[in-house]
């Protein structure tokens, strides 16, 4: 990882909280729908604070299991390596694991099973490695969000 600044339970608690009742259905008061009271758009996070969730839920996991052997992408905002073992240098990496937004701070959270994300093709994931960071979600820190304020 680039960054050395480790990323705490407390830091990803209060990125998720905004983002907290859209992954549970409802809108947010963080959302351009919400703003302009537009009833018919979901109530999806502005897009600086669904990035801001993505990159600091993505940084504190590939710290958690520091390695280069999993590429872990959510376009458009960040993607990260994580778990030890056999690293690529150029190239598309061996095993990836790529899905939107959404899905990834749902995972991260305990809002959506590894096995269901990959049966509803919510997931695209490449390479025998992958089902290692299935079983790394939820993020322990995510979880204590769920019942952040």
């Amino acid at each position: 990882m680039a960054t050395s600044k480790v990323i705490t339970a407390a830091e990803v608690g209060a990125v998720l909280a905004p983002v907290r009742g859209w992954l549970d259905g409802e809108p947010t008061e963080h959302s351009p729908s919400a703003a302009s009271g537009d009833s018919s758009r979901p109530g999806a996070p502005d897009r600086r604070t669904l990035a801001i969730a993505v990159r600091t839920t993505l940084r504190a996991f590939a710290q958690a299991h520091p390695g280069k052997a999993v590429e872990v992408r959510v376009p458009p905002f960040a993607a990260v390596q994580c778990l030890a073992g056999g690293a690529h240098t150029r190239g598309t990496p061996p095993h990836v694991i790529e899905t939107d937004p959404a899905t990834w701070l749902r995972l991260a959270t305990g809002r959506l099973a590894w096995s269901a994300a990959v049966a509803g093709a919510l997931v695209y994931a490449s390479g025998h490695r992958t089902e290692e960071v299935g079983a790394l979600l939820p993020m322990p820190a995510a979880i204590k969000c769920r019942h952040c304020p």
